[in-house]
């Protein structure tokens, strides 16, 4: 009889969890049995709850620091501990195949993999690999990139290209609904501002301080991550969320231009859906520099505009925007050029003969 057992992993940040989102009900469409193995209180958490069928596993986990912290004594700990919970976990429900996306506590899940003979299919979205997979990558047997560039970095026996992996469901956006939501109308074009999952304090900071002479232009719908809705600004065009959920595809449907930090899920989403994007990646100062390739790879392309984080002030910000106006057509002709379908369908592909 045919092993239909597939479990997922990967969490952290949004950004981990996204392509599983996009994954896990086709997978349960075609009668697979899912499971989700993710730390006790990440975002991953509250993400896959909302999933029907899919059964979540915690484990514990340690954070992969780049910096001196008397926390790294007891990671190696923790990463022991969530490699035995992972290891009984697999051994219990029996799965065919893992597919990790990446992530701290992705990597006690591939090595438990390993131990117990699971074949696992890792999911690369940067340009180039983060520190969990660069871990987690010669335990597996499978490696997806986004970025063809990405192959460059990895084993060449075990890489395989398919693109952006992009939910299904965000392409059954409707523009009018979405105004609506937003309370907006279609006087003006909208402009949707991202921070990232934790939202980001210096591009809310630009926004705001510039808001009257931005609101001249453009409509602006501002998801600005958890705790940093400020009540004092409100204007008429301009709306604030923590987060948005169950209308993101309207919301999507309805924007014009996207002002973004440069996640590669996230700035893969609005180049599939053709949404011409100001980028702003984190900087080195608080990064290892993955947004700022994604950017730069990005804009080569033509497919988006970009400040560096540095460089972000009100002023270079309403220039930039006023650039992107005027760029937009060309860079919506390039984007017409990708093809997001055709890399989820390779993905659940390989995953499927990757399986055991």
């Amino acid at each position: 009889m045919e092993n239909k057992n597939i479990l997922f992993t990967g969490g952290g940040t949004a950004g981990h969890v996204i392509v599983n989102l996009a994954l896990i009900p086709m997978f349960q469409r075609e009668g697979w049995q899912v499971d989700y193995i993710g730390s006790k209180d990440g975002i991953e958490r509250e993400l896959i709850s909302q999933l029907e069928g899919v059964t979540y596993h915690p484990i514990s986990t340690g954070k992969l620091r780049r910096y001196i912290s008397k926390e790294n004594v007891k990671d190696p700990f923790k990463v022991l501990k969530g490699t035995f919970q992972a290891w009984r976990i697999l051994g219990k429900k029996k799965p065919a195949v893992i597919f990790s996306k990446g992530g701290f506590v992705s990597v006690p899940v591939i090595l438990a993999s390993k131990l117990r003979g699971v074949p696992a299919v890792i999911h690369e979205s940067d340009y180039t690999p983060g520190l969990a997979n660069k871990i987690a990558i010669p335990f597996a047997k499978k490696v997806l990139a986004t970025f063809e560039e990405t192959m460059d970095y990895l084993p060449e026996k075990k890489r395989e290209y398919v693109g952006a992996v992009v939910r299904k469901e965000l392409f059954a956006g409707n523009r009018e609904r979405g105004l609506e939501f937003l309370g907006f109308n279609d006087q003006k074009p909208v402009l949707l501002v991202m921070g990232g999952s934790g939202g980001s304090v210096k591009v809310n900071e630009a926004l705001r301080n510039g808001l009257e002479r931005l609101l001249e232009q453009f409509q602006i719908v501002h998801i600005c991550g958890k705790g940093k809705v400020d009540s004092t600004y409100q204007q008429m065009g301009y709306v604030q969320f923590e987060y948005v959920h169950d209308a993101l595809n309207d919301v999507f449907a309805a924007t014009d231009y996207v002002l973004s930090r440069a996640g590669a899920n996230a700035i893969f989403e609005f180049l599939s859906l053709q949404i011409p994007m100001l980028l702003v990646p984190l900087g080195l100062d608080a990064s290892r520099g993955d947004q700022i390739v994604n950017a730069k790879s990005f804009a080569k392309k033509r497919y988006a505009r970009v400040i560096e984080d540095e460089q972000l002030t009100t002023e270079t910000l309403v220039s930039e925007l006023n650039q992107l106006k005027e760029m937009s057509p060309i860079m919506i002709d390039k984007m017409k050029e990708y093809n997001s379908e055709s890399a989820r369908d390779k993905a659940i592909e390989i995953i499927k003969q990757t399986s055991k």
